[in-house]
């Protein structure tokens, strides 16, 4: 899997996604790849330790907006069964019956703060970055909204989802997205320091405190929702339009028509 390293030791496996080049903004490729490795981690009893991180200048900038833009020329239904393997993928790592640790550098945008949230601790670099920008393109962050809001609360989740505003590692610890911010070369040796912590602990029990306590409510109806909803809304006028202007580096045409009510003013 050339998007995707994996390696372990000691009880722990690492998966790094490898995509510096795109910033680790994941594709179908991607996504299934991370849902194989997360998989393949789940069914190893010599694995009870699960590490998410990346190489190159970005934890994850989302979705890969070219194949956001090769998808919305697709049926809805295509649509619909693509965003649901999306869904799949995030719902494999937060129902992961062993902790998961995402170790956070540089950007994480729309769909790469989803991975952040879905898993259970989160490491940040003091100058990683964060934004929900989907609804500068036309489109909303459905498949990762129920990780997202669990993690930060309604009220943050809404104040982000609609303003598009980026926030530091510092305001991200504060709205309980991360709960550690280090200096970028301690990164790892935080990640490493909290894997010995979990490594003391009863497989059993940590898997229980997942299954039986942390567990999101009707797991299948929350994935088929949220995949209708970004399905719907990449199909949409407003979605195709907002990942082309993006990607043909100009103004969406909303902005157009607010230039010109301003003028007659």
């Amino acid at each position: 899997m050339a998007d995707l390293q994996s390696s372990a030791a000691d009880g722990v496996a690492t998966i790094t996604l490898n995509r510096p080049e795109r910033h680790n903004a994941f594709d179908h490729g991607l996504l299934k790849g991370l849902d194989q490795a997360l998989t393949s981690c789940r069914d190893d009893p010599e694995i009870r330790v699960v590490v998410l991180a990346a190489r190159g200048r970005s934890f994850s900038a989302g979705a890969d907006l070219e194949w956001m833009k090769k998808m919305a020329s697709f049926s809805l239904e295509e649509n619909y069964n693509d965003a649901l393997a999306m869904a799949d993928c995030f719902h494999t790592l937060a129902s992961l019956n062993k902790p998961t640790i995402a170790l956070v550098q540089g950007a994480a945008y729309g769909g790469g703060v989803g991975l952040v949230a879905a898993s259970d601790l989160a490491i940040a670099a003091e100058e990683t970055s964060f934004c929900f920008s989907e609804v500068r393109l036309g489109l909303i962050p459905a498949v990762i909204s129920p990780y997202i809001i669990q993690a930060m609360g309604r009220r943050a989740a809404g104040r982000y989802f609609l303003s598009a505003e980026t926030f530091s590692a510092l305001e991200a610890l504060q709205l309980g997205l991360v709960h550690r911010v280090v200096r970028g070369p301690k990164l790892a040796a935080e990640g490493e320091r909290y894997c010995s912590l979990l490594l003391n602990n009863s497989p059993a029990a940590m898997a229980a405190v997942k299954e039986r306590l942390l567990a999101l409510p009707p797991p299948e109806d929350i994935r088929a929702a949220t995949a209708r909803w970004i399905a719907e809304i990449r199909c949409s006028a407003e979605g195709r339009e907002g990942i082309s202007a993006f990607l043909e580096k100009r103004s969406p045409s909303w902005l157009h028509h607010r230039q010109d009510k301003s003028s007659h003013v």
